[in-house]
């Protein structure tokens, strides 16, 4: 029984490597000389789907308090613990716990925020002394020694109010501990950068009105 003869396939046509590697040379041209003159307007939804990582972004306020938090709790359990055994009298070690502070806030705390700032100068606003200079380190850790004298006010007043609610004046309810001390601390320079603030709104304020008169 013969085979049966199938069709002869057609040659596949040669093909050069250029034409694997053609290129629309007017896309290219386009992408190079692209600027935002000549681009088409693009939505900020639109570009969020071509952005590296993730979608979650944190609010600039709680990225300054988590910072000032975490590194006055960093101070306290470094001095306030750390030295606490070997330094007995409480004024001194509170003394040594705002120089601390202050250098920290000087050289750590405000260099992370300005590190951090987009735009720059856009933390500024949690910073007492934002201006980089040699001559505000003095003033951070006047600053901070302000904030260590208000934390153990705190301390004093909430032990005060438990003993009075609870009768027990046999120990401290309230103990100083890295994660509370932190808080306090954090929570001290915020109002005291609040009122910073509303300071200067006022005294912005008054300029405008004297200008006008």
């Amino acid at each position: 029984m013969a085979k049966k003869k199938h069709p002869a396939r057609p040659e596949k046509e040669e093909r050069s490597a250029a034409d694997y590697y053609r290129l629309n040379t007017k896309a290219v041209d386009d992408l190079v000389n692209a600027t935002a003159e000549n681009s088409p307007p693009v939505s900020r939804e639109e570009l969020k789907k071509y952005r590296a990582g993730g979608k979650l972004t944190i609010a600039d306020w709680l990225k300054a308090v988590l910072i000032k938090a975490w590194f006055g709790g960093v101070v306290c359990y470094f001095v306030v613990w750390g030295l606490g055994i070997y330094v007995h009298d409480q004024l001194d070690l509170l003394l040594i716990a705002g120089i601390a502070l202050g250098f920290v806030t000087d050289l750590i705390t405000n260099n992370i925020f300005r590190f951090i700032a987009k735009p720059s100068g856009a933390n500024d606003r949690w910073m007492m002394f934002p201006k980089k200079n040699y001559i505000f380190l003095p003033l951070n850790v006047l600053y901070a020694l302000l904030l260590v004298f208000c934390v153990v006010t705190t301390y004093n007043a909430v032990n005060a109010a438990i003993i009075g609610v609870t009768g027990a004046k046999e120990s401290l309810p309230l103990g100083v501990e890295p994660i509370l001390f932190g808080t306090f601390t954090m929570a001290w320079d915020m109002l005291f950068l609040g009122f910073k603030r509303l300071g200067g709104r006022m005294v912005n304020d008054a300029k405008t009105a004297a200008k006008k008169h």
